[in-house]
């Protein structure tokens, strides 16, 4: 057998795996010809009408074709109700819950259907990506591992798995896998081409020289192994001589996708952002190079700070010709209000969110990213709105109960909050850190609505389920300070937290809140100093809790001037005028 080109444009990124959990896997459904027999809708009980499961599983698959993805998954789960071991149908869910972005859910409906047919291929690799999208590469090997051993006898799985484990770091797997193809098959633009990669992961680049160097012998003329080794060169700091091979190559050949690419990387490590975006263009227009390629260049560039600072503006403009290029790829919509973001532009990022929704109502993951901007931006208001809608329109989904609630609490709007946070509970089953979530959601609801038993009665039953969970430990000893109730508990709470996350604002306040409650005013005012110091985005809670440690200090001046900061940070802490006027009276 012969390797080349078996591998060409396998970037570690296990496009195999992608393309299957993008396209929803429909292979399945519309390539079997046998889908109308009962064998093709998993193992049925003896008791379950036959005649009548298969009508309803193919009414199922047909609105699933035809886009009717609501009345797809109800149709699917009479099947379950009907016989709830049967495989096929909790893949199907999965398959659809996975196409509207809803990750989460569907991956528990595939592994469901792979924990009644632990055999099944497809499963095997419908969780591998899964997994992969959740950048869980651990679990995606173990599922992907399973596929390859189900299917010994294709390369291509072999060497997208040698990927997966150079991809994870665990390279000795990853060249083993390689390296016994090099022998099987002999040198090839496959397996060694992946080996000479690894080699360059592991900054081992004298290995990959030579390694690349028996290739380019074979074949001179070949572009990939020339590109390869002006990263190599690169890698090892040979900047001269990179960039004199990236110019020959790219006179040669302007058009070449892998060269672009690999010189795009270059000029980023070398922070030539002019260059970059003038090869951007290139890139988003040349048909040579795969989306997915284009989509994880924008990625790189939008993770990169210093480039976002310099050229967001330019990035963004880019992003539209590339929705250009893609019409209506939501993968690709998605882009633009992901600069916005990285931009802190996110009343833009939310307007442009929203825009994409009415095209796409029934995408998840644009409606989840919107959700997550509202709540970034503190915009209770449309949070609540939009969240109530997408709970409602995604039932299943956990995180936008939980936003809907977080929203209604913020805006007094208790009882709705208090019902959403029941509904969260029931999906969370006996997943214990999403119970936790609920729990400490369902005490800061009741604190606020003044139900201070039931409020210090749900943070205990969540320590009884995680006495080490910080965010509940951080709220349960500030409320407690609130209430001048337990306060030496607090004080153990707060400094067992503090001790994990010695850097975290949020939890040094609380620290510092239950000091002063406790009158070690000294030790509470160091902390609250050392937090302001930190040069972080002022809180005005910061600055009232200061005052009032000065004002029990007997400090009236200093005091004032902090809350007289509180109220120009928050003009809501009006309330601090009575306590100005109070202390300048004493």
């Amino acid at each position: 057998m012969n390797l080349k080109n078996v591998n060409r444009k396998l970037t570690g990124r296990l496009i195999v795996i992608m393309l299957l959990l993008l396209l929803g896997f429909t292979v399945i459904s519309s390539c079997n010809k046998n889908i109308y027999k009962g064998k093709t809708t998993g193992q049925k009980s003896q008791t379950v009408d036959s005649i009548a499961y298969d009508y309803v599983f193919i009414e199922a698959v047909k609105q699933k074709l035809l886009g009717n993805m609501g009345d797809a998954i109800k149709l699917f789960e009479k099947c379950i109700e009907a016989d709830p071991q049967n495989d096929a149908a909790y893949f199907q869910v999965a398959q659809v819950l996975m196409g509207a972005g809803d990750t989460k859910n569907g991956k528990k409906y595939g592994l469901k259907a792979y924990e009644l047919k632990p055999g099944n291929f497809w499963y095997s690799m419908m969780l591998a990506g899964t997994y992969y999208s959740e950048k869980n590469l651990d679990s995606a090997a173990i599922f992907y591992e399973k596929a390859t051993k189900d299917m010994p006898d294709k390369i291509d799985l072999q060497l997208n798995l040698g990927n997966l484990y150079a991809e994870n770091k665990r390279y000795d797997k990853s060249l083993q896998i390689f390296e016994s193809l090099d022998n099987k098959y002999g040198v090839n633009d496959a397996s060694t081409v992946s080996t000479v990669k690894v080699l360059m992961a592991q900054k081992k680049y004298y290995e990959a020289e030579e390694k690349i160097k028996l290739l380019i012998n074979d074949n001179p003329e070949e572009l990939l192994y020339k590109g390869l080794l002006a990263e190599i060169y690169a890698g090892n700091n040979q900047k001269e001589k990179a960039m004199a091979l990236y110019n020959e190559l790219m006179k040669k050949n302007p058009e070449d996708g892998n060269i672009q690419l690999s010189l795009a990387d270059f000029l980023m490590k070398n922070s030539e952002f002019d260059d970059i975006m003038v090869l951007l263009n290139k890139i988003i227009l040349n048909e040579n190079i795969d989306r997915e390629q284009k989509i994880s260049l924008f990625q790189q560039l939008i993770d990169n700070k210093n480039f976002i600072e310099k050229k967001g503006n330019e990035l963004q403009l880019n992003s539209m010709i590339l929705e250009a290029v893609y019409k209506d790829d939501i993968v690709v919509l998605m882009i633009r209000p992901q600069i916005m973001e990285a931009r802190k532009l996110l009343v833009d990022a939310g307007r442009r969110l929203e825009e994409i929704i009415v095209a796409n109502p029934d995408n998840y993951m644009v409606w989840e990213r919107l959700l997550f901007i509202y709540l970034e931006n503190k915009d209770y208001k449309n949070l609540e709105e939009k969240g109530e809608l997408c709970s409602t329109k995604f039932n299943r989904s956990f995180v936008a109960k939980i936003l809907y609630a977080n929203a209604a609490m913020e805006n007094k709007h208790y009882e709705i909050a208090l019902e959403e946070l029941r509904k969260a509970s029931i999906l969370a089953g006996s997943e214990k850190e999403m119970i936790l979530q609920v729990l400490s959601m369902r005490a800061d609801v009741y604190y606020r609505m003044k139900d201070y038993d039931n409020a210090f009665k749900t943070f205990n039953e969540a320590l009884k389920n995680n006495n080490n969970d910080l965010t509940v430990l951080n709220n349960y000893a500030y409320y407690l300070a609130e209430r001048d109730t337990r306060l030496k508990e607090a004080e153990i709470m707060a400094k067992k937290v503090i001790e994990s996350e010695k850097d975290n604002t949020t939890y040094l306040d609380t620290y510092a809140w239950v000091l002063y409650k406790r009158g070690k005013l000294n030790e509470a005012e160091k902390v609250m100093r050392a937090i302001i110091a930190k040069g972080e985005k002022d809180d005005a809670e910061w600055y009232e809790h200061l005052g009032f440690i000065m004002k029990k200090k007997k400090n009236c001046e200093e005091a004032v001037k902090n809350w007289e900061k509180a109220m120009i940070i928050d003009q809501e802490k009006k309330y601090l005028l009575n306590e100005i006027k109070t202390c300048l009276g004493n």
